[in-house]
């Protein structure tokens, strides 16, 4: 089988990324937007922001949804990415169970090597280290100085097949691989693949958890779609990827990060086989149509139900004079406010925990200032927007512990407002 190009260099895409079909249908066009995670300081408010095309696109051969135009990587993970995964505590607590489990399922002997692409502060790792593991972390942006500073040792780069040689070179080949929510991130997703190939052990496994399509369709999450998510994985495309390698899928099921993951479980050797789990996962998709155009077509209206709707509620409000704000600054939030139109006049600001790398900055495009929470409780606005509405829940229950009390908006996957 021959194997199609899967390293791309930043521009318009005019083929898939998995299978290099020109067979490519629009299914959301957002509009052009800035990177999510680009935050502005208040001196850049003052100078020119940079745009690029924001587009939902599906082939129609393999299936995988996409955009189709790639930001340079430097751009879009500077460093000063603001991102932080050990913050957020239902996310903290994820990564602990998630080391755990892979430690229990493979039956990795202590002092194995476990390698994290894109390893952030270095959460994931140290639920590793914990358990008698020796660790490495691959992280380009500045965030990889809370991993160093917590004895994660980190490799500030971004992972190439160069990359993994020379830690094979320094520590061995790895029994765990992870690579998760970033292996839809990489423009060079070849260089990555070839990177896992040499550093994997034989008997080791490449563990990836990714916002996963059938959620995105079901929970109507538009919002996932940004320049860094450059593909929307889907059981078959993926299976498909890995094909072309030597690596195989083997293993794959639902887990709740994100609003809605895929852990994926691919091992050495072509041509391994599937799990039940893989096979009823696969059959899941297409029970739910999730390779049908009518499906994406109902999902675009849906969409654009949802738009007006949010829009409408922040005029009504700013009308009659009442306070509409944001709570959480996820990246996320960034193509929701930017595609549906809600900027500072309409949404004063946007609350942040007092950890955030984000306090301080401005949502990109529409310049919103992201300050600290506290001001929720001092000023109890008319309505709080909860722009971290996929962990909705949990922090629902903290607002309201901490004495908020204004209507709390859930925008998605339909819009409710949620009175005391």
């Amino acid at each position: 089988m021959k194997r199609p190009i899967h390293d791309f260099e930043p521009g318009h895409l005019e083929m898939c990324q998995v299978c290099n079909s020109a067979r490519l249908e629009v299914v959301l066009d957002l509009g052009h937007q800035p990177p999510c995670d680009s935050l502005l300081t208040p001196a850049q408010l003052n100078e020119p922001e940079a745009t690029y095309p924001l587009r939902m696109i599906r082939c129609t051969d393999c299936g995988l949804v996409q955009i189709d135009h790639v930001v340079d990587g430097s751009k879009v993970y500077h460093q000063e990415y603001p991102y932080r995964s050990g913050i957020t505590k239902e996310l903290a607590d994820h990564h602990h169970r998630l080391s755990i489990d892979l430690v229990r399922r493979q039956h990795t002997p202590a002092d194995s090597l476990v390698v994290d692409i894109g390893s952030n502060d270095g959460t994931l790792l140290k639920g590793f280290k914990r358990q008698g593991m020796r660790v490495v972390g691959i992280e380009p942006t500045n965030v990889a100085r809370f991993a160093v500073a917590d004895g994660i040792e980190t490799i500030q780069s971004f992972f190439s097949d160069t990359v993994a040689d020379e830690i094979v070179k320094q520590h061995g080949k790895a029994k765990i691989i992870t690579a998760t929510n970033v292996f839809a991130h990489m423009a060079t997703l070849g260089q990555v693949i070839r990177g896992v190939e040499r550093l994997l052990d034989d008997d080791g496994v490449f563990v990836i958890e990714n916002h996963y399509l059938l959620n995105i369709i079901e929970q109507l999450q538009y919002d996932s779609i940004y320049h860094e998510h450059l593909r929307s994985y889907s059981m078959k495309p993926l299976v498909q990827l890995f094909d072309y390698y030597d690596l195989s899928v083997v293993d794959a099921y639902r887990v709740a990060s994100y609003g809605g993951s895929i852990r994926v479980y691919v091992a050495k050797g072509r041509g391994k086989p599937a799990s039940p789990s893989l096979s009823n996962l696969i059959a899941e998709e297409k029970q739910a149509k999730l390779y049908d155009t009518e499906t994406y077509t109902a999902f675009r209206n849906k969409v654009l139900q949802t738009k007006r709707g949010l829009y409408k509620l922040a005029v009504d409000a700013e009308r009659k004079g009442e306070r509409f704000v944001g709570n959480s600054c996820p990246g996320r939030c960034s193509t929701l406010l930017n595609y549906v139109g809600i900027d500072r006049e309409l949404m004063p600001y946007i609350a942040e925990q007092p950890t955030s790398l984000k306090l301080g900055l401005h949502l990109p495009g529409k310049h919103i200032p992201v300050v600290n929470n506290k001001i929720l409780f001092e000023e109890q606005p008319d309505y709080v927007v909860m722009l971290a509405w996929h962990y909705g829940q949990p922090i629902t229950e903290d607002l309201r512990r901490r004495g908020l009390k204004s209507k709390l908006v859930m925008p998605l996957p339909e819009l409710r407002i949620i009175s005391e």
